[in-house]
């Protein structure tokens, strides 16, 4: 469904009963909200909401760049919409650097967090800024190569889930692609992150070269009493690789915080 919010339209997906326990998914940087589909097919018995973020799916692609703020915001402003409360924020990549974002700004929203594929800081914004450049001046198809091989490994041509990963991200708009770019570009959250207190899973993939495993225990160490698991066969989607495997390991998580 589409949420018309004052300045934009957000596509998202709520199911599950009202009275169940709360969980919000939120994708990477040149994805949707697809990717969860396989996971949730695993975990019933929760109330979801999935959504694009702005400049990507079906939602409205403002003008880039954009702020890490406004994709926070607009997060939070979906939850608002849905009266959810306490939820679960599960986060990879840029989504969860919203997932931090959100947890420091409206705490009374989240209860936990599963910071999945993810960091404090990703990149540089030269870094970013030099691939969104490239993705404007050639599209997408020199780029993506380059990209699924950090994701899923050297040995990225024999993965059965590039070719699915490769369609959603060439049907990315581009400005909406820039526009988030430059929004993990601009973000450093050592120090806020390092503030919060609430349960936390952290989650690394062992194939993983955009987010290496070194870099998400960085970050999970930022928070006392954080939860840290390696899929080592998996790379930068673990949800998308190794579906079953990943709704267990969140499973395993709600039910040791009493989620359920």
């Amino acid at each position: 469904m589409l949420v018309y919010l004052p300045d934009l339209r957000l596509n998202a997906r709520l199911e599950g009963p009202d009275t169940a326990p709360p969980l919000v998914f939120s994708h990477a940087l040149g994805t949707n909200l697809s990717i969860w589909d396989g996971v949730l097919r695993h975990l019933p018995g929760y109330r979801t909401l999935t959504y694009d973020q702005r400049g990507h799916g079906l939602s409205d692609v403002p003008p880039a760049p954009y702020a890490m703020g406004a994709l926070i915001r607009d997060a939070e402003r979906l939850m608002d919409h849905f009266e959810i409360r306490e939820a679960v924020f599960i986060g990879v990549s840029l989504g969860g650097m919203v997932a931090q974002g959100l947890a420091v700004k409206r705490l009374d929203l989240v209860r936990g967090l599963v910071l999945s594929n993810t960091a404090a800081r990703i990149g540089t914004a030269e870094i970013w800024a030099a691939r969104a450049r490239q993705i404007r001046d050639e599209g997408f198809e020199t780029y993506a190569d380059g990209a699924l091989q950090r994701q899923l490994g050297p040995r990225w041509r024999d993965s059965p889930h590039a070719p699915y990963l490769r369609d959603i991200l060439t049907r990315t708009d581009p400005e909406g692609w820039a526009g988030c770019a430059a929004a993990i570009g601009g973000s450093d959250f050592y120090t806020t992150t390092a503030g919060l207190r609430l349960p936390v899973l952290a989650v690394a993939g062992g194939h993983d070269g955009t987010t290496p495993p070194d870099l998400v225990r960085e970050t999970a160490e930022l928070i006392p009493g954080h939860r840290f698991y390696l899929m080592p066969r998996a790379g930068h989607f673990p949800m998308v690789e190794h579906p079953a495997e990943y709704a267990a390991l969140l499973q395993e998580f709600l039910t040791g915080i009493g989620h359920v």
